[in-house]
């Protein structure tokens, strides 16, 4: 029964946007996934679980503006997700949706009139045995319009993150590419997002 109630939660969430909402982004597989927070009450800060007992905790803050650069972005939410630190999308046991796909880390933000974002994660791994440098995916709903997929959070010291993927960088919403500091034992990061910028249709 719960998981028809989450269920009609999300079909409901999805219908009361797409109709009246601009269309943009381009095609955005696993977009869904940001309407499944269900119930919860969104705020401008969320933990991503597996924060506390990672050895890697991090910090990742910025402002999220509207496409002139400059005025703070209210009401935006932001969905995050992440591999663990073997590089799975780990989900739980007693996963439903997308975390099957996205794995359990991952989280929920909602912005206030400040613009300003901030979530506690974890370094996430590389893909095993793969080269693809480690990322958090970002996916965001801005009033008016759809939901839509933004530039991966990479780490500039990332050594798979190599010149040719730098120049790839489509810059959705801005470079995605952060740089990491160190302080009181957490790594710290620094991200701000500018709604509609290298958007299609925005």
């Amino acid at each position: 029964m719960k998981n028809i109630i989450i269920l009609l939660i999300v079909l409901f969430q999805i219908s009361c946007t797409s109709a009246q909402d601009k269309q943009v982004g381009g095609r955005c597989e696993g977009c869904e996934a940001l309407y499944e927070y269900g119930s919860r009450s969104l705020n401008s800060v969320d933990t991503i679980p597996g924060f506390e007992q990672s050895a890697a905790k991090m910090k990742v803050t910025g402002v999220i503006y509207l496409n002139d650069g400059v005025t703070p972005a209210k009401d935006v939410i932001l969905y995050i997700y992440q591999t663990d630190e073997r590089g799975i999308y780990r989900a739980s046991t007693d996963a439903q949706g997308w975390e099957r796909r996205h794995g359990q880390h991952r989280g929920w933000i909602k912005t206030g009139s400040d613009g300003k974002y901030t979530f506690y994660t974890f370094r996430p791994a590389s893909y095993p045995n793969t080269t693809i440098p480690q990322h958090i995916h970002a996916t965001v709903k801005p009033p008016g319009y759809t939901d839509y997929f933004i530039d991966d959070f990479y780490f500039d010291d990332d050594p798979n993150l190599t010149p040719t993927l730098r120049a790839q960088d489509k810059r959705r919403a801005g470079s995605g590419i952060v740089a990491l500091k160190r302080e009181n034992g957490m790594l710290l990061a620094q991200r701000d997002i500018i709604l509609g910028l290298n958007i299609p249709g925005y």
